[in-house]
């Protein structure tokens, strides 16, 4: 769900997944977990998706903006539900969404994330920089109508 913009999306990235799981399983050599392997193939089922529908303009690079952000998250998430904060994740523009996943719960670094999308290493930078920017203004207006309206949680 992370990596798509709704939940048909999110099962057609998984029907791809689990076909090339089986296509691929005699290449499995025990060197590693299959969890991993699987997860592996998973995500490279969502960079597919992506770079397939590349009708996504990735954003340029804006280092001011990089400097701005940089060390300006809260941890105010412990008060949401997981739910909660994987909308805000699905609401990031696909480009966005796609660094931030990577980065964030993939543990790739800016320049594996450059090799896979095809864009440099400053726009992965920067493209994480503005899904964080988001997803802290969406996380702060959450955060005010629950404070405002606390009925609404």
């Amino acid at each position: 769900m992370r990596y798509a913009a709704n939940r048909e999306e999110a099962e057609e990235i998984l029907q791809e997944g689990f076909l090339k799981v089986f296509e691929k399983i005699e290449q499995f050599r025990s060197a590693g977990s299959f969890e991993g392997w699987v997860r592996r193939i998973m995500v490279n089922a969502a960079l597919e998706r992506f770079r397939t529908k590349r009708k996504v303009q990735v954003a340029d690079v804006d280092f001011d903006k990089l400097n701005e952000t940089a060390g300006m998250e809260e941890d105010i998430t412990g008060k949401m539900e997981t739910k909660e904060l994987l909308e805000m994740v699905q609401t990031l523009p696909p480009a966005y969404r796609l660094v931030f996943n990577l980065y964030v719960f993939e543990g790739m670094k800016h320049r594996e994330i450059a090799s896979e999308l095809g864009i440099s290493e400053g726009t992965s930078k920067s493209n994480l920089s503005d899904a964080r920017l988001l997803l802290q203004k969406a996380v702060n207006r959450r955060m005010q109508t629950v404070t405002l309206n606390p009925a609404s949680r």
